[in-house]
């Protein structure tokens, strides 16, 4: 893996985002409908406000579980919660031209699996583990096969 590759060549932009008043009930839907496993949440002109995870929406189910006294509470508690409640606020970002070492330092040193990528305020794309794992497998597959050939 190339420590200095920016983090713009691996990030991803096509993202779903929600807005913050967003139900919490919609949110779980995102999750479950796709693969992903953050969704950036964004004002209304696309600037960063927070970030939600799969996780975080595990923990609230467990703690209204443990709040409340039944099912039909929970629920309702539940769908009275919007993005704004759940989200971690003022999240770390990277910059798109911040490299790969740098967001690998940042997950190694913190518990975080995403990096919102912003540049000028905007949200440009999101970096995850799973996309560091990836950049640095397919160099370490590309060069077997290269070595492979040669022989």
């Amino acid at each position: 893996m190339k420590p200095e590759t920016t983090i713009r060549d691996i990030m991803t932009a096509n993202l779903v985002t929600v807005s913050p008043d967003r139900s919490a009930k919609d949110i779980q839907g995102l999750f479950r409908e796709n693969e992903f496993h953050h969704i950036p949440v964004v004002d209304k002109g696309q600037r960063l406000v927070g970030i939600i995870s799969k996780e975080d929406i595990f923990k609230l189910a467990y703690v209204l579980s443990l709040q409340t006294t039944g099912k039909t509470y929970s629920e309702k508690e539940y769908n009275a919660l919007k993005a704004e409640d759940i989200m971690t606020r003022y999240p770390v970002t990277l910059d798109p031209d911040d490299t790969v070492g740098l967001a690998a330092d940042i997950f190694l040193a913190n518990k975080f699996h995403a990096l919102p990528i912003v540049e000028d305020d905007q949200l440009l794309g999101i970096v995850t583990t799973h996309d560091l794992l990836g950049y640095g497998f397919g160099e370490a597959m590309a060069a077997k096969t290269e070595e492979a050939y040669e022989e």
